[in-house]
């Protein structure tokens, strides 16, 4: 894409949902996001559109306060019709573990997870080749962290607070397609393996040589 989303065009961009990145918008909308690399149209029934790498980069960015371009066959300033903000505008993020802020918590936050996570498993099913959703598809091997986090708070696992003392806490690790994830005790680590073995991943347990501390390393399974 060589120039920026017009204003239509970013407000379906950020109304996508949070995981799949599934759009929802007119058809010159969609067809304009296509044309340009932001989003592609899956080929199986039934034929949703779908952020593409670039087009999720453009969510995650901050826009620039840029005076927006012409719409590109969109039909005016309010032909964004039936795209929804997602949130109040907040884009969904599995706590990983640690945070300072962790946001709300109660019922609410537990269907957002539950969406998200069966957003996910339909996001397996429309991109992994043979539509399987027992293991990870292409779009959690590129975000391994909020990937593996997701998968453990949607099976009902407590994420660590700001201390890091009480839940668990998903890492990157230096090693490709893979994360560390720690916890305070071994009955949280053999609790969060034993998910994200069901979830698809593969998972070992280790020791840390300078602190002794266990903690497992995951990664997405391919077969």
């Amino acid at each position: 894409m060589t120039r920026p989303p017009t204003a239509a065009q970013r407000r379906v961009i950020d109304a996508a949902e949070p995981v799949t990145g599934r759009l929802r918008g007119t058809q010159a909308q969609l067809a304009a996001l296509v044309r340009h690399g932001l989003a592609f149209r899956h080929p199986r029934p039934p034929n949703d559109h779908f952020l593409t790498p670039a087009g999720h980069r453009v969510r995650e960015a901050v826009p620039e306060p840029t005076a927006a371009l012409p719409p590109d066959g969109e039909g005016g300033a309010n032909a964004d019709g039936g795209a929804q903000a997602n949130g109040g505008g907040e884009v969904f993020a599995a706590r990983v573990g640690g945070e300072a802020d962790a946001g709300p918590t109660g019922p609410a936050r537990v269907r957002e997870v539950h969406s998200a996570w069966q957003g996910l498993l339909e996001l397996r099913r429309m991109t992994n080749a043979d539509g399987g959703t027992d293991r990870p598809c292409g779009w959690e091997r590129a975000h391994l962290v909020r990937a593996a986090a997701l998968a453990l708070e949607a099976a009902g696992h407590r994420p660590a607070g700001p201390r890091g003392s009480d839940g668990y806490r998903v890492r990157a690790t230096p090693q490709p397609e893979a994360v560390a994830v720690h916890g305070p005790d071994d009955a949280t680590l053999r609790a969060c393996a034993t998910t994200l073995e069901e979830a698809g991943w593969q998972v070992g347990e280790h020791t840390d040589p300078r602190s002794r501390a266990r903690y497992l390393l995951a990664s997405p399974r391919r077969m």
